[in-house]
């Protein structure tokens, strides 16, 4: 592409692919798409997007194209790679200046270069960092600017690499450039205070970018530019100075006005400090012992006493309490039971934290955790009274716990509560104890108090197992306090069900069930109902009154619950919920949390109505469909649970239904993702065989084994074994037709038992499907056998005896006992025969028969004889105990199954003795007796015992 003529015609294009007219747009996006791989383009688009006078979407585009081009042809393997000759000149052209006015095409400029250097730094392009180094010092504030902004991104870019070689190249560069990123750090953060001292907002504010972009580099180099950080002063040097650094600023915010310019990238720069120690720590723990002391003498000070006030905020205040946890928990700083067994840094490092956690301080911690963080402020509860279902969803941590307060100081109690729950257990109690008896209704403080000591109680419910009785307390007082029905003591009645529930499963008697059950019913505000109907139909109205997704998410969550615990008890109560989950799937459309939600209940429901789930198909099928539909956006959320609802649907089924036989067209495009839902894929391929192998197979053997085809070329041990079990499956449940729809897999099972195949469990699917084969359909596996000796080049008899030496030999590779037993029933069915390659492998099929009745016969005590305890004679309706789950259609289809299958039908015993028999007609008594004798005795002997009556 030459760059002449072809920059006007590419920059007209660029500029009719930012019109919103679709006809002009596509065209245009078709074009650029054309271009991408020839050469040229990317040095015109450079030329495009440097030139400032040009329209700032054009250029915007223009550098995205760009970006994009990198990522697919800038390595020299890629398809339509890049020549190195256009590399050279791309390279020189992206560092010549840094003077981009535009904030986001400079940042995607950053970001390309970075993607570039990621590629070719150092080896490629060795003056890109003396450049930027270079570039950095200059006094013009744009280009200084965009420089330190480009040296962020190539820095964050390089320290992201994991290959060793990568490691060692950036451990390189960082100790070449660390002096100077330090020293750049604090001359852009002295000109900052300065700044501010002299009231200087706006140049302050420059400065203070300058600031965080050198401290967002060093905090790179410092984490990953190091083996061993404790060993180099600098660095040390640097953090302990970061400490300072957050003094001063913390202290500035005190005079930096809210509204100011400064003040929210004041606040991002001092969490900043925060997260270069987070991350010092997260990577090096133990270089970071030197800093342990410092860092939980500053974190304390400022969350947990007065030096904080006035001055924290509350992302400062979360990352500070991130600090101490991640101190406390810290593996590396934990002794082994056995102290001999322990490091020496390690019992340095619990040394000075031991020496820190003092019993006061561990109090003064606690306290102010309970009755300070824990209170539910006035916007919390005003919330509560105006939006009750933004409060809930909000409260119970919508946000990470490591970026929201409540959420973050709770998990801090608990961490410091388990490491010193003997210290803190009696603290805590003491607390509990102080608010026994009634509480005021007037005094809101005393209110609050209380919830926030019972969420802690509740925190700590398996560190408190031995030292409360929660028996004697629910009766004594909770039980009361849940009854008390005035308006200001709802955040009591809410905490002390919330705290039944962290106990129930930790201690409470079940005697106490009921009760409890009449108290949580008087909360649902219904006095006339029976228990199970009761909360039922007040949650299902409570569904319906909410309107907020998340609060209908956690009701549709109990509901779940519900319909699972009881399971089929809860058919006659649902009628309202099956009407009422169509219109709110409809509703949902825009909402696909949601939609998982009620796919969730959908697969507990269907599991309680079992055959009646039948009912539902004329919205469940459509569900489903949607679901795991891979063409339709929404199966991105839904498909995992959309399949586990398919599988459930199918497991219940009474009958195969042509809607229910269509949505299998969904599956071919699943097979092809390789995605981690394959298992539950093969899962409903098999639940669909069950349920009625003839018109299935009929209609998608031929795509399945195309799929499997395809699959087996490039899939994990694991999935080939999947695999297999389908065509298994198949096999099993039609031996006629079965082997001819899955044809074209055969031969590679075949080569994979005469090969030897190494992984015993793919093995023993192997000999499981050959099994299947020569048992029940001798006249396809003698086709098979002679189009193996074709494909090979052998002789027919030389493959037989092959694979007969090599099921012998791998037979401890079958470890279930019907595989086992089918072997043994295959090999025995070549019986009786002429065929001097069978009679030439006869003990070995003796040797594996006699295993097979050691592994299939019991001793009946009272006569002494054997019989085969795999055979079932009639159907029995598989009956469930209370705490099993009642058994599936398909469980029952499967029962039904066995009654056909050899395994199940045909007695080893008596299959042996009829062979054995039939092989000595054959080949009279002494010709009979001959070929007994290839046999040890030992194994003659047990044979002889089973046989014992025949």
């Amino acid at each position: 592409m030459d760059l002449n003529s072809a920059s006007t015609v590419v920059l007209q294009v660029l500029t009719q692919a930012t019109s919103q007219d679709t006809a002009v747009l596509k065209p245009a996006e078709e074009q650029l798409k054309q271009w991408e791989t020839q050469p040229g383009f990317y040095s015109v688009l450079l030329n495009i997007f440097t030139n400032h006078s040009l329209d700032v979407n054009v250029r915007w585009l223009a550098v995205l194209y760009f970006k994009n081009g990198i990522d697919r042809y800038w390595r020299r393997v890629a398809p339509h790679a890049l020549s190195e000759e256009e590399k050279t000149t791309l390279r020189a052209g992206l560092i010549t200046n840094f003077n981009e006015p535009v904030n986001q095409i400079a940042t995607q400029i950053s970001v390309l270069i970075a993607k570039v250097a990621r590629v070719d730094c150092p080896r490629q392009w060795p003056e890109l960092i003396p450049t930027l180094v270079e570039s950095v010092k200059v006094q013009d504030d744009l280009q200084q600017h965009r420089a330190l902004l480009t040296f962020y991104h190539v820095t964050k870019t390089l320290a992201s690499k994991r290959l060793a070689a990568d490691r060692k190249l950036f451990y390189d560069l960082t100790s070449s450039i660390y002096s100077f990123a330090c020293s750049l750090w604090n001359h852009h953060t002295d000109t900052f205070l300065q700044q501010i001292c002299t009231g200087d907002e706006a140049a302050a504010a420059n400065s203070l970018e300058r600031t965080l972009l050198s401290l967002k580099v060093l905090r790179k180099l410092t984490v990953h530019g190091f083996v061993e950080p404790h060993w180099n002063a600098e660095v040390m040097g640097f953090l302990h100075a970061v400490f300072e650094r957050l003094k001063q600023f913390l202290q500035c915010s005190r005079s930096i006005r809210p509204e100011s310019i400064c003040r929210d990238r004041l606040e991002k720069t001092i969490i900043l400090f925060t997260k270069v120690l987070l991350d010092f720590l997260d990577q090096h723990p133990f270089s970071f012992t030197a800093l342990i002391q410092r860092s939980l003498e500053f974190s304390v000070s400022y969350v947990f006493t007065e030096a904080g006030e006035g001055v924290v905020f509350e992302q400062f205040i979360v990352q500070c309490m991130n600090l101490i946890k991640m101190i406390v928990k810290n593996y590396a700083y934990k002794p082994s039971k056995n102290i001999e067994d322990s490091s020496v840094e390690t019992l340095e490092a619990h040394k000075i934290k031991t020496a820190f956690f003092t019993y006061p301080t561990l109090m003064e911690i606690c306290r102010r955790l309970v009755t300070h963080y824990f209170l539910l402020t006035k916007e919390e509860l005003t919330m509560w009274e105006e939006d009750p279902e933004s409060f809930t969803v909000e409260e119970t941590g919508g946000d990470s716990w490591k970026y929201s307060l409540r959420p973050c100081t709770e998990v801090l109690f608990i961490d410091i509560f388990h490491e010193y729950n003997q210290t803190l257990t009696p603290v805590l109690l003491e607390m509990v104890q102080s608010l026994q008896g009634s509480t005021n209704m007037e005094d809101t403080n005393a209110i609050l108090i209380k919830d926030a000591v019972y969420n802690a109680v509740g925190l700590a419910a398996y560190e408190l197992f031995d030292s409360v009785d929660f028996d004697q307390w629910f009766k004594n007082q909770l039980l009361a306090e849940l009854q008390v029905s005035h308006d200001r003591y709802k955040p009591i009645r809410r905490r002390v069900i919330w705290l039944i529930g962290q106990w129930i499963s930790v201690k409470f008697k079940s005697d106490l069930r009921p009760v409890l059950y009449e108290a949580i019913r008087n909360l649902l505000q219904d006095r006339d109902l029976v228990y199970l109907e009761s909360m039922f139909t007040l949650l299902f109205q409570l569904l319906q009154e909410v309107t907020q997704c998340d609060t209908k998410m956690h009701v549709l969550h109990v509901l779940s619950c519900v319909i699972e615990r009881v399971n089929m008890q809860i058919r006659p109560y649902v009628g309202c919920l099956v009407q009422y989950l169509p219109l709110l799937w409809k509703q949902s459309e825009e909402h696909n949390m949601l939609r998982c939600a009620i796919l969730t209940t959908l697969i507990h429901l269907v599991q309680g109505l079992g055959a009646d789930s039948k009912n539902l198909y004329p919205f469940l099928l459509p569900v489903i469909q949607l679901s795991t539909d891979v063409s339709q956006p929404p199966h991105v959320y839904l498909l995992e649970d959309g399949l586990e609802l398919w599988l459930v649907t199918l497991e219940n089924s009474p009958c195969l239904t042509p809607e229910l036989l269509r949505i299998f067209q969904n599956m071919s495009a699943l097979l092809e993702l390789s995605s981690e839902n394959l298992k539950n894929c093969f899962k409903i391929i098999n639940a669909y065989i069950f349920l009625s192998s003839s018109e299935f197979l009929q209609m998608y053997a031929a795509d399945l084994c195309r799929s499997f085809c395809e699959l087996l070329k490039d899939i994990t041990t694991e999935g080939q074994v999947q695999v297999l079990k389908v065509v298994e499956n198949v096999l099993k449940v039609n031996p006629v037709l079965g082997p001819q729809m899955f044809q074209p897999l055969l031969p590679s099972v075949f080569r994979g038992i005469i090969d030897g195949e190494r992984y015993p469990v793919v093995m023993s699917t192997y000999l499981g499907i050959m099994g299947r084969v020569l048992l029940q359909n001798a006249r396809f596996f003698s086709l098979l056998l002679s189009q193996m000796a074709c494909e090979l080049g052998q002789e027919l008899d030389q493959i037989l005896g092959n694979m007969i030496e090599m099921w012998v030999d791998r037979m401890d590779n079958i470890t279930q006992p019907e595989r086992r037993k089918l072997s043994a029933l295959a090999l025995l069915s070549l019986l009786p025969s002429l065929n001097s390659v069978i009679q030439d492998k006869f003990c070995g099929i003796i040797n594996i028969s006699v295993e097979g009745l050691h592994d299939v016969m019991t001793e009946d005590s009272e006569t002494g004889t054997y019989k085969d305890c795999m055979l079932m004679s009639h159907f029995e309706e598989p009956k469930a105990t209370e705490d099993e789950e009642p058994p599936t259609e398909q469980d029952k289809r499967k029962k039904m199954l066995a009654l056909k299958d050899p395994v199940h039908t045909v007695s080893l015993q008596q299959f042996i003795y009829e062979k054995l028999k039939a092989q000595q007609e054959l080949l009279g008594e002494q010709g009979f007796h001959a070929l007994m004798e290839t046999v040890d005795t030992e194994i003659v002997a047990q044979l002889q015992e089973f046989l014992q009556g025949f």
